[in-house]
Parts: structure tokens; sequence; C-alpha cells
């Protein structure tokens, strides 16, 4: 087993992020809240139109981390096996062997991952939930730590399959990257120009310091006042009248376990209720089901957690946590 080694976790944060910076100009705020994702042990799902660098956002991440990571495209004609792996016979053994799969590595990004079929998709399901792959009724353990960063475009919608609710559960977070600014986008045209691509970045952070890292996340302190926070802002979506189906309590405990990565980010061994709604809607818009009623009237889901986070209280919380 790999032994764990003491940096802090705010510096595994500016490390990953100064590298990843180099390639993703302008969105410092999803670089943080990714690499949160990825220091609360959360898998992460980016979605959004097509050029504004979904895949090379995943692929940065994973050029950062030192360890193993492998790509899948998804496509129709994806099977489960070419994910999981599969037994082979050996002949001269006169035994099933196993080979493994494209899932086991320490990060894998699974691009365009509405375009596989449904029960492609659902291959990923134990593993995202259980770090375990069952084949033949043999579990395999795949390596640690372990983070799936997919990718998929919401509105090219052509021979692709809608993600099932209890897939997008396993995700901690899903977000959106949107367009640059003016500056931004310059900067991107001019390192397209100098060449820096997502395999020219190094590795900056190995895996015995990731897995220190998130052993410092698990840690962070969580006042009983923050749980009642993102608990009450979890049940309160189950009630809300435009949501056919609410968060359920995976969501508050993803709440509280995305606020710690982003927590540590900050180099806090705390949460804050700030912590709670700055990751609310990357944690639970994904989560929601509105009703009939309100998609005919053009609502979203980010608008119901607005108005969630705007009804709800804040807990008061003592000076020295402020």
């Amino acid at each position: 087993m790999t032994q764990a080694r003491s940096v802090p976790a705010g510096e595994v944060y500016e490390r990953i992020a100064a590298n990843v910076t180099r390639v993703v100009h302008g969105k410092p705020e999803v670089v943080r809240l990714a690499v949160a994702a990825m220091l609360s042990e959360g898998h992460l799902l980016i979605e959004d139109v097509p050029g504004v660098g979904k895949t090379t956002l995943a692929r940065c991440l994973a050029r950062s981390i030192s360890g193993s990571w492998n790509r899948i495209q998804f496509t129709p004609d994806l099977l489960p096996g070419d994910i999981t792996g599969v037994q082979i016979y050996h002949q001269n053994d006169n035994a099933f062997v196993f080979h493994p799969g494209a899932v086991f590595a320490n990060v894998v990004l699974a691009d365009e991952i509405n375009r596989g079929t449904p029960k492609t998709q659902s291959a990923l399901l134990e593993v995202m939930a259980e770090r375990t792959v069952t084949v033949d009724a043999v579990r395999h353990e795949v390596p640690q730590p372990f983070l799936v960063v997919a990718t998929q475009n919401p509105i090219d919608m052509g021979g692709t399959y809608r993600l099932p609710e209890a897939q997008l559960d396993r995700f901690l977070m899903r977000l959106p990257i949107g367009y640059p600014d003016l500056r931004a986008e310059m900067s991107v045209i001019m390192a397209d120009s100098s060449g820096m691509e997502p395999d020219d970045l190094p590795a900056v952070v190995d895996i015995p310091t990731m897995i220190g890292a998130v052993s410092q996340v698990r840690a962070v302190e969580v006042s009983t006042g923050v749980i009642e926070y993102a608990a009450t802002i979890a049940a309160a979506t189950r009630q809300h009248p435009e949501l056919r189906y609410g968060a359920s309590p995976r969501g508050s405990i993803a709440l509280v376990r995305a606020a710690k990565g982003l927590a540590a980010t900050h180099g806090r061994p705390f949460v804050t209720p700030d912590d709670i709604k700055d990751v609310a809607h990357p944690v639970l818009e994904h989560r929601l089901i509105l009703t009939t009623d309100a998609e005919l009237a053009r609502r979203t889901a980010g608008q119901i957690v607005d108005t969630v986070l705007a009804e709800v209280a804040l807990p008061v919380m003592s000076a020295a946590r402020v």
C-alpha cells in the first residue's frame, strides 16, 4: 500500500492549479472547484458547449498527477468489457486470466460519456461508487486514489444517451466552463500559437502526496451548525413546488464533502457556511428534477438553487470560525 506524504492540501491545490492554468486560461474558480472535487475523492462531470475546453481541463487535471491515467472515448459501439476488463482463457495455463480494462487507472477521462449506450454507461456505476469492479463474480480493486472525470455536450443530442439519474448522482460535482472573457480568450489564442498542450504539462503532485492531501481533507472540521445548514438546503429542495425530485441524503453528504475540499484549497482546516454556498450549484443542480410546468416556464435548476439558498438562513458562527 502506498504511504501518504504530508504536504499541506492548500499547497497541493496551488501546485495543480498553477499547472492547469498554464493551458486553461481565465477560469480560476472552475479550476479551484475541479481540484476541490479531486481532493474530496469525488468524481467530476464537466458539461458545456463544444470548444470551451472541457476535455482540455480534464486532460490537464490528469497530467498534473504522476499516477496512471486512461482516456475512454465513448461511442455507441463501446462495450462494457472495454471499460471494466474481461476474463480471457489462456490455453497454455488452462485457466481464465483477468485483463483489466481502461478503468484501472488513478484518473479516468470519460470523454463524451453520453455517446455511450446505457449498458456501457452502467459499467461505470459500481466502480464510481465502490472503487471496485466485479467480473464473473470476482471483485477487483482499482488503484487509489481513483477519480472519474467525464465530459458531455448538452446541446448536440443526436446519437447520445441521457445519463440516468442514478449515475448522475455518482458525480460529486457537475461543472460548466463557460466562454472566456476577451483577455482570457486572447491568452488561449496565444497559448495555442505557442504550442502549449495538456500533454506538455509535467506532473506536479505524486501519488503519496495526493493520498496525504486527501487524508487531510477528510479531517477538515465541520461544525454541527454547518452540517444542519447543508441538510436544511437539501431538505428544502425536496419540498420545492417546482421540483419533482430534490436532493437525496447523498446530495447533502456531497455538499459537505465538496465544501471540505473547497476549504482545503483555501488553506482552512474548517468549513464555513460560505463554502457550502459556493459548492451548492455544482453539487446540487444535476441532482434536481424539475416538474413539467417548471420546464415549460423555462425555469432552470440553477434558479431554484438560488431560491433555496436565499430562503435558508445562514447558521450563526463563532468569531474564530468566520
